[in-house]
């Protein structure tokens, strides 16, 4: 299934002339050597580009014939390479006798392929490996000002009379000859196509997987006895053609060096895309769940999600979104130098925006002024279950991928959420906005039995009307607070630091201690501030009616922390108002 979708995708992009045909891929060059008639090195110049991202100038991406798959061995790319299978020289000197013999390499395959043919820039590169000689390169004054760049495994082409030799028609001709030539194996029906033909018996190296190897990993793999079968061996236990192996090796690349659209969670590149591949889906998807930049205001990108959530077309970047479009969700985990999935996703593209608008009608919580986010984004309410004032502020990778996959498909939220959620809560004494969050749609959408009236609870701001008493419970925890702080202003430890977590579980050990000092704080404040506090403190425990239970369960908990937020988002709110 995943295979198949990568190569419909695959299809899709050539179709669109957005990616390279059969033989053909992208390579990161860096120089490029100028050639004469005879084949002499007349030029050497750096083709590097500036980053998207920063001032790094990185090196230009060309359409190439495609690069082989080495890991030990020696094996050379055609019309590219670095330095030791072009030039026939290394930086380290114990290497040498290796790149002389990726020089021999190289020169044997030029020279093979272009026997046949007789175009000017053939006969240059012919020339250029026939004369060419290792021993006297690093001494080539065309070398000098980029010698130890280049030796530092920079790629680098060729280009003869103005263009490169790549794009010679008969260079490229002989190329796709041999390329298609040397599919010589075993023939067997294609697992991905269901068509017969040659079988890849090694697959395409993925790269840009975060925490995989950068020379690439293997999403389909088999080399070592417990992966085969009836004597079958590496590929041919699931066979896949030639052609198919190669599309969605090009499809998976070209995606990942699509960094707009790669979000990185926890230790899971995630990846997506539509079928016919306009890129305006994963650019709305990515804005509606990861909170990427984009130009369109929050309320407008909110009003969109609704209307493709209830089925309605709408234009996004120039594009016109159809809801009923099959759209991919795909993520990626490294594993040694193979791809784990940790999850694929298929479903229409209003459905999943369906689900991801439930999860923010969940998660939708009474919001401070200072936070930019009109709803919180997936990796926010991630944040919120890892200490920040670590080093390693990644929150859990099983956990990310479980969450996502749960607002994806509208499940059960893991209870190791609520579980980070409580740990921080307990460790810190605060509930922030995204904390109050997952603590509001975990109850919602994993209800609990013995957690009576969760729709008065855990609403999206405060319920003054709730008579439930953990949600009261907390509330007067908050009106507490607020008396001991305006009864010693700029104090540095209040009770929320001393008693929040005892308050919380013990309700009973607690409150009747911080009932009696609040009554000393309310003397100290004195006047109409003292009246509006001791109005409020009288209000609540009138609900309470000095009932304390003696335990609180974990949901009971919750509905505290709730209170305790709902209440101290209300005080700030009502003092802004006042100002």
């Amino acid at each position: 299934m995943i295979l198949q979708a990568l190569v419909e995708y695959y299809e899709d992009l050539e179709r669109a002339g957005k990616i390279s045909a059969p033989g053909w891929g992208p390579a990161k060059i860096s120089y490029v050597l100028y050639l004469s008639a005879d084949g002499q090195l007349e030029q050497v110049t750096c083709i590097r580009v500036a980053a998207e991202k920063g001032k790094k100038l990185v090196p230009q991406v060309l359409t190439l014939p495609a690069a082989v798959k080495r890991s030990v061995g020696i094996a050379s790319n055609f019309l590219w390479d670095n330095a030791a299978y072009i030039l026939g020289i290394t930086a380290e000197s114990d290497k040498a006798e290796r790149a002389l013999r990726c020089r021999e390499a190289c020169a044997k395959l030029h020279l093979q392929l272009l026997e046949p043919v007789d175009s000017p820039a053939a006969n240059a590169l012919k020339g250029f490996f026939t004369t060419w000689n290792p021993n006297e390169a690093m001494e080539h004054p065309l070398l000098q000002d980029c010698l130890d760049d280049i030796l530092s495994g920079a790629n680098m082409t060729f280009r003869f009379r103005g263009q490169y030799v790549s794009e010679d028609p008969e260079i490229r001709a002989a190329w796709q000859n041999y390329y298609d030539g040397s599919e010589d194996g075993t023939e067997m029906t294609c697992l991905v196509t269901g068509k017969k033909g040659t079988v890849a018996r090694l697959h395409p190296a993925i790269k840009g997987v975060q925490g995989a190897q950068s020379s690439g990993a293997s999403l389909v793999s088999s080399n070592a006895p417990s992966f085969c079968s009836y004597g079958k061996e590496q590929g041919f236990n699931a066979p896949t053609g030639e052609y198919a192996a190669f599309a969605y090796g090009a499809a998976l690349n070209y995606l990942l060096s699509d960094w707009k659209h790669v979000v990185k969670l926890g230790d899971t590149t995630v990846l997506c895309w539509a079928k016919g591949g306009e890129p305006a889906y994963q650019g709305f998807f990515g804005v509606c769940l990861f909170g990427q930049e984009t130009v369109y205001r929050q309320t407008e990108v909110q009003d969109m999600l609704k209307q493709l959530a209830e089925g309605n077309a709408v234009d996004f970047d120039e594009t016109k979104l159809d809801p009923q479009k099959p759209f991919y969700i795909l993520g990626l985990a490294p594993n040694a130098a193979r791809l784990s999935v940790r999850f694929f996703q298929r479903n229409s593209f209003g459905a999943i925006l369906k689900n991801i608008q439930k999860h923010y009608r969940q998660t939708e919580i009474v919001r401070p002024s200072y936070d930019p986010f009109q709803t919180v984004p997936l990796w926010k309410l991630l944040s919120a279950t890892v200490n920040q004032n670590s080093k390693d502020k990644k929150p859990s990778n099983v956990m990310s991928g479980e969450v996502l996959r749960a607002v994806l498909n509208g499940t059960r939220y893991p209870a190791t959420l609520r579980n980070g959620v409580n740990l921080r809560i307990r460790a810190e004494h605060t509930v922030t906005r995204e904390r109050a969050a997952i603590i509001k749609a975990y109850y919602l959408r994993n209800p609990c039995v013995e957690f009576e009236h969760p729709e008065e609870v855990f609403t999206v701001s405060l319920n003054r009307e709730s008579n439930n008493l953990p949600y009261n419970l907390g509330r007067l925890f908050s009106v507490l607070e607020a008396i001991q702080a305006a009864a010693n202003p700029g104090i540095n430890s209040t009770i929320r630091d001393k008693y929040f977590n005892s308050a919380c579980a013990t309700p009973s050990v607690v409150f009747p201690t911080l009932i009696k000092l609040a009554q000393k704080h309310l003397r100290k404040i004195g006047g109409g501030l003292a009246v509006v506090y001791s109005k409020q403190l009288q209000e609540i425990m009138d609900k309470l009616d000095e009932n304390y239970p003696a335990r609180l369960t974990l949901p009971e908990q919750g509905a505290f922390q709730l209170g305790y937020y709902h209440q101290t988002s209300a005080r700030y709110q009502g003092n802004k108002e006042e100002n």
